[in-house]
């Protein structure tokens, strides 16, 4: 059991704080362009930025669900590294299929994995839900600045 809470304690500040250095990641990236984006001036800008961040998060997710797979074929929890990046993408976003089911030794570790790919999720819409956001209100500001004048 100490094995299984050691990993996971391991996994669990890794992911986190890659989540953390992706979202920050993304966020250099929109507010380096944010000069460039006149969401006013066409409603594909918008579309290109939520696109971008999605793909953003995508990405961010993967890498988390690959060092999961990675970490259960590293302790032969599962038996060829395909199987455990199923298991670990399926148990990440906590869809649970039950097709796949780890030894009794391992399963805490397992349970682990969907509580943090579960917050991390969680953590990734708010991220999405604000930049959304602050698109509306950057496109609001200029409505009102032409209403003006």
């Amino acid at each position: 059991m100490f094995a299984n809470l050691a990993l996971a304690t391991f996994m669990v500040s890794l992911t986190a704080a890659i989540h953390l250095g992706g979202l920050l990641g993304l966020l250099w990236v929109l507010r380096n362009r944010a000069h460039r984006i006149r969401a006013h001036e066409s409603h594909l800008v918008p579309l290109g930025v939520i696109l971008f961040v999605v793909l953003g998060l995508v990405a961010i997710h993967s890498v988390e669900i690959w060092l999961y797979g990675a970490a259960f074929w590293a302790i032969g929890a599962v038996g060829d590294f395909e199987t455990a990046l199923y298991f670990s993408t399926v148990t990440f976003t906590t869809l649970g299929y039950g097709d796949v089911v780890l030894a009794g030794n391992w399963r805490l570790f397992g349970a682990i994995e969907a509580g943090n790919g579960l917050i991390l999720f969680g953590w990734s819409t708010a991220f999405l839900l604000s930049v959304t956001s602050r698109l509306r209100l950057l496109e609001h500001d200029w409505l009102e600045k032409t209403n003006a004048d």
